[in-house]
C-alpha cells in the first residue's frame, strides 16, 4: 500500500489535542472563508514583497555600501535566520491563541523592521532591521496554514495553501518591475517606509475579517482525529517519519530555490548572462510571474490529483527530478542560461512545496501550528543557508576567474547539494514504501 498523509498520521502520531480538553473542528462557510482568505493573502503578499526585493535592489545596495557577494547573501539571509528564529515558539502560540492573535502581534514588529531598513546607515543597522522584519513577517504563512488545517476540508487545504503560495509569487512579481519604477520617485528608503504602512494597514483588515479562535469543545460531533489524547512536543514532531522523509527536499531543495529566487537570480543575470540591472529586473518579473503561474495550476489540480491517489511525496518523487536537470543545464550553458531557465527551474522545482500541506495533515489537527511551523523552521533554515553559502562559494572560487565565472562554480557545488538531497528524500521514500516480504 502506498505511503499517504493519511497512514502516516495514524503511523505515527498520537491523535491528542495540546491541553486538557478535544479540539472542535470549525468549518467555514463559503462566502467567511474567502474573505478570511483574502485577508491573509494581503500580508502574505506583502511579506513576500519585502522577502524578495533585495534581489532587486542587490545593485543599488551593493554600490552605495560597497557590500560584497557574501554580504548580500548575509543581508538577504539576515530576513530567514529571523524568520527561522521565531518557528518554534510561532508554532505553539498559534496552537494556543489561534492565527489571528499571533499574526497581529508579529506584523507590529514587522512594521517596526521596515521603519528600522530605511532608518539604516550602515551595514550592521541594514542587517539588523532584515533579522527583524523577518521575525515579523514570520507568521505570514504559517498563520493562515493552521486556521485553513480546522477551517477547511483537506482537499480544500491543498488548495488554498497553493493558492497562497501563489500570492506570495505575486508578491514577489511587485518586487520586480514595479519596485524597479517606483525607485527613482521613492529611493530604497521611501520605498520601505511605504511597506510600513501598508502592513499596518493589513492588521487592520486581518483584525476585522479573521475569527477569533474557538475555544477547545468536547463535542461528540467533532472529527475523530480530534479525539483526546496527549500532547505532542517539537520532539515527537521531529522523529515522525513522514517529518523525516521530507526534511532535505525542504532544506535543500525548495530553501534552495527560494535562496535563488528571492537573491541570487539577479546577480547571476547581471554578471554571468550580461543582462542590466534593469533587464534584470524583468527577468525577476517573469521568474515571478511564471512561479505564480505554477501555484495557480497547483491549486486547480491539486483536489483532482488527491481523489485520484496522488500523495505528495509520490509527486515529489517523479516531479523533482525535472528541476535537477533544468538547473544542471543552467550551470553547462552558463551565460547562455538567461532568465527562462531560472523560470523553468524555479517551476518545477514547486513540486517540493507539496511537501508543507502534507506534513500538517499527516500529524493531528491539533499540532497543526507546531508541525507546520517545524517544517518551515526547516525550509527557512535551508534558505538561508543556501543564499550564504552561495555567496560564500562565490568569494572562495577566486581561481576561477572574474565574479560571473565564480557564480557559476557555487552554482554547480549547489546543484551537487540539491541531487544530494533528492536522493535522500527518494531513499526514505522508498524504505516508506516498501513491502513486507511474504
Amino acid at each position: 500500500m502506498k505511503r499517504t498523509p493519511a497512514t502516516a498520521r495514524s503511523a505515527g502520531a498520537s491523535d491528542q489535542p495540546l491541553g486538557p480538553a478535544p479540539v472542535n473542528t470549525e468549518r467555514l462557510p463559503a462566502r467567511t472563508a474567502v474573505a478570511v482568505f483574502l485577508a491573509f493573502a494581503l500580508a502574505y503578499f506583502l511579506s513576500a514583497l519585502v522577502r524578495a526585493v533585495t534581489a532587486t535592489l542587490s545593485p543599488i545596495l551593493s554600490e552605495e555600501l560597497a557590500l560584497h557577494a557574501g554580504d548580500l547573501g548575509l543581508l538577504a539571509g539576515g530576513y530567514f535566520l529571523g524568520f527561522a528564529l521565531t518557528q518554534l515558539p510561532l508554532g505553539t502560540w498559534l496552537d494556543r491563541f489561534g492565527p489571528r492573535r499571533v499574526i497581529l502581534a508579529f506584523l507590529t514588529v514587522a512594521v517596526a523592521g521596515c521603519a528600522a531598513f530605511a532608518l539604516a546607515t550602515s551595514f550592521g543597522g541594514l542587517l539588523a532591521a532584515r533579522v527583524l522584519t523577518g521575525m515579523g513577517v514570520s507568521a505570514c504563512l504559517m498563520a493562515p496554514l493552521t486556521g485553513f488545517r480546522r477551517w477547511l476540508p483537506p482537499s480544500l487545504q491543498l488548495r488554498a495553501n497553493s493558492w497562497m503560495l501563489m500570492t506570495g509569487s505575486l508578491g514577489m512579481v511587485a518586487a520586480t518591475l514595479p519596485v524597479q519604477w517606483l525607485l527613482p520617485q521613492l529611493g530604497w528608503r521611501g520605498l520601505f517606509w511605504g511597506l510600513a504602512v501598508l502592513i499596518a494597514l493589513s492588521m487592520l483588515v486581518l483584525r476585522l475579517r479573521v475569527p477569533a479562535w474557538q475555544l477547545p469543545s468536547a463535542s461528540p460531533a467533532a472529527d475523530a482525529e480530534e479525539a483526546p489524547n496527549a500532547p505532542m512536543g517539537y520532539g515527537e514532531i521531529a522523529r515522525h517519519p513522514y517529518f523525516r522523509q521530507m526534511v532535505t527536499i525542504g532544506f535543500i531543495n525548495y530553501g534552495g530555490m527560494i535562496a535563488i529566487q528571492t537573491l541570487w537570480a539577479g546577480p547571476w543575470m547581471v554578471q554571468v548572462t550580461g543582462y542590466t540591472p534593469a533587464g534584470a529586473a524583468q527577468g525577476l518579473f517573469g521568474i515571478n510571474l511564471s512561479m505564480l503561474t505554477a501555484f495557480w495550476l497547483w491549486g486547480v489540480f491539486n483536489p483532482r490529483l488527491v481523489r485520484a491517489g496522488w500523495s505528495a511525496e509520490r509527486l515529489i518523487a517523479w516531479g523533482m527530478p525535472l528541476s535537477l536537470g533544468v538547473l544542471g543545464a543552467i550551470v553547462a550553458l552558463g551565460g547562455h542560461a538567461g532568465w527562462g531557465f531560472w523560470a523553468a527551474f524555479c517551476m518545477t522545482s514547486t513540486f517540493g512545496a507539496l511537501a508543507q500541506p502534507a506534513v500538517g495533515m499527516a500529524l493531528p489537527a491539533h499540532v497543526a501550528g507546531k508541525a507546520l511551523s517545524a517544517y518551515n523552521l526547516v525550509i527557512f533554515a535551508g534558505v538561508f543557508a543556501m543564499q550564504w553559502a552561495i555567496g560564500l562559494a562565490a568569494d572562495a572560487l577566486v581561481f576561477l576567474g572574474d565574479g560571473g565565472q565564480r557564480l557559476r562554480g557555487a552554482m554547480g557545488l549547489f546543484w551537487l547539494a540539491c541531487v544530494a538531497g533528492y536522493v535522500m528524500f527518494w531513499l526514505a521514500w522508498r524504505r516508506a514504501n516498501r513491502r513486507p516480504a511474504r
